[in-house]
């Protein structure tokens, strides 16, 4: 399978000339849009639907971030301020409504994303509050209880799964215990290995997600160099060994300032550390360019492992 290590965006609600070009002819393994690049039902579906036609592929993975309450990219168009943290709550408190209730809000979240044309979207977040974990995960969180985190994230992928769209587990192996936001600087974590195995690592394992994110952080006590993006260590040793993910795991954004060096080496050292696909959020076209003809094709794993999505997604 002939495609390019990258996820790449655009800028507006219309794709460019340039923007058709680098769909067609460089051959990105998939597309992440974002609020920028939607205005409204009908506007999307002739967008998405664009998408596929210019790439000839009916099940090219096009992804949304919709998350709920503070990161929705539908905000304008549909009102659903239910955090992931208000689920995890009410699961204290009644286990079988929260539970129930998610179950109907997976299922017409869904239903909208499949008609507007996608196939993705960036759910669940799987970071184990603290309480010194920084704002930017906050009610993105299902809760402080890390049983809580991985029951609701388990039940977020068979979800998404029963309606035919697939998730993306993030950050792994968790950003839980970050007290920066990676968007602005690079965030270290001090804690040991047995105390991340023990309850920042807990949610991810076993999962039955066909996709992961990375977290940009740098755990010290494993990998005192490098963000977990570009460890080879914590990639193999933590991510794949320990907590045993068996899907696709893409970088999270190369564009954050979490990452010091230029988009081509921040997405080059992604690639090198295990990442099997690069995710660039800016929609820079020219940046874009950069990057594809700098990345390689995806190797025989993320091919047979993209085979699958396909098979999966009707």
């Amino acid at each position: 399978m002939k495609l390019k290590a990258l996820i790449v965006s655009i800028k507006g609600t219309k794709l460019t000339n340039r923007e058709k070009i680098l769909l067609k002819k460089e051959r990105p393994w998939g597309i992440i849009l974002f609020k920028r690049n939607l205005k409204s039902f009908t506007q999307i579906r002739n967008l998405t639907n664009q998408i596929k036609i210019i790439t000839k592929n009916k099940k090219f993975p096009i992804i949304i971030d919709e998350e709920g309450a503070n990161v929705s990219r539908l905000s304008n168009l549909i009102n659903h301020n239910l955090s992931s943290n208000f689920f995890g709550d009410l699961y204290k408190k009644n286990k079988f409504l929260s539970i129930k209730l998610f179950k109907i809000y997976i299922r017409s979240l869904s239903k909208i994303l499949k008609d507007l044309g996608f196939n993705v979207n960036t759910i669940p977040v799987l970071d184990v509050l603290k309480p010194y974990t920084n704002k930017i995960i906050g009610k993105r969180s299902f809760s402080k209880n890390k049983k809580i985190v991985k029951e609701m994230g388990e039940l977020t992928i068979k979800y998404l799964h029963s309606n035919n769209l697939a998730g993306i587990i993030k950050h792994i192996p968790g950003h839980g215990s970050s007290r920066s936001d990676s968007h602005k600087k690079t965030p270290t974590v001090s804690l040991g290995l047995n105390d991340l195995n023990k309850i920042d690592f807990y949610p991810f394992k076993s999962s039955k997600s066909k996709f992961a994110m990375t977290a940009h952080i740098i755990f010290k006590k494993i990998d005192k160099k490098n963000v977990a993006t570009f460890s080879k260590t914590i990639i193999k040793e933590i991510i794949r060994n320990k907590i045993g993910f068996r899907g696709i795991l893409i970088s999270d954004d190369i564009s954050m300032k979490a990452l010091k060096y230029n988009l081509v080496t921040n997405a080059k050292k992604s690639i090198q550390a295990g990442c099997n696909l690069v995710l660039y959020c800016a929609g820079n076209i020219n940046d874009n360019f950069k990057l594809i003809k700098s990345l390689p094709y995806i190797d025989k794993f993320t091919s047979k492992k993209t085979s699958e999505f396909y098979k999966f997604i009707r």
